[in-house]
Protein backbone atom coordinates (compact mmCIF):
# COMPACT_ATOMS: atom_id res chain seq x y z
CA UNK A 1 0.00 0.00 0.00
CA UNK A 2 2.60 2.39 1.02
CA UNK A 3 4.69 1.91 -2.54
CA UNK A 4 1.08 2.50 -4.10
CA UNK A 5 1.08 5.93 -2.18
CA UNK A 6 4.21 7.14 -3.13
CA UNK A 7 3.49 6.08 -6.98
CA UNK A 8 0.01 8.37 -6.95
CA UNK A 9 2.50 11.19 -5.11
CA UNK A 10 4.36 11.46 -8.55
CA UNK A 11 1.52 11.09 -11.01
CA UNK A 12 -1.35 12.41 -8.72
CA UNK A 13 0.00 14.26 -5.93
CA UNK A 14 -3.72 15.57 -4.14
CA UNK A 15 -4.80 11.97 -4.47
CA UNK A 16 -2.17 10.22 -2.68
CA UNK A 17 -2.42 12.90 0.33
CA UNK A 18 -6.38 12.23 0.57
CA UNK A 19 -5.58 8.45 1.18
CA UNK A 20 -3.33 9.21 2.80
CA UNK A 21 -4.84 12.18 5.50
CA UNK A 22 -8.34 11.98 4.13
CA UNK A 23 -9.91 15.89 3.76
CA UNK A 24 -7.78 17.62 5.71
CA UNK A 25 -5.47 21.02 5.49
CA UNK A 26 -2.32 19.34 3.94
CA UNK A 27 -4.89 18.28 1.24
CA UNK A 28 -5.80 21.50 0.56
CA UNK A 29 -2.04 22.80 0.65
CA UNK A 30 -1.00 19.71 -1.95
CA UNK A 31 -4.17 20.76 -4.21
CA UNK A 32 -2.52 24.31 -4.26
CA UNK A 33 0.41 23.72 -4.81
CA UNK A 34 0.18 21.04 -7.48
CA UNK A 35 -2.08 24.22 -9.54
CA UNK A 36 0.58 26.63 -8.88
CA UNK A 37 2.85 23.61 -10.76
CA UNK A 38 3.12 19.69 -10.68
CA UNK A 39 6.56 19.27 -9.20
CA UNK A 40 6.14 21.70 -5.79
CA UNK A 41 3.04 19.15 -5.63
CA UNK A 42 4.45 16.29 -5.79
CA UNK A 43 7.59 17.07 -3.59
CA UNK A 44 5.08 18.04 -1.32
CA UNK A 45 3.07 14.38 -1.66
CA UNK A 46 6.14 12.60 -0.99
CA UNK A 47 7.64 14.50 2.26
CA UNK A 48 3.79 14.68 3.64
CA UNK A 49 3.58 10.63 2.99
CA UNK A 50 7.15 10.33 4.25
CA UNK A 51 6.44 12.08 7.68
CA UNK A 52 2.87 10.59 7.74
CA UNK A 53 5.03 6.70 7.83
CA UNK A 54 7.60 8.32 10.01
CA UNK A 55 4.93 9.04 13.06
CA UNK A 56 3.11 5.86 12.55
CA UNK A 57 6.15 4.16 13.06
CA UNK A 58 7.24 6.19 16.31
CA UNK A 59 3.68 5.68 17.50
CA UNK A 60 3.71 1.78 17.28
CA UNK A 61 7.84 1.53 19.17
Amino acid sequence: MQLLRYLLAIVLPPVAIFFTYGFSFTLIVSIALTLLGWVPGMIHAIWAISKHQEKLNESAT
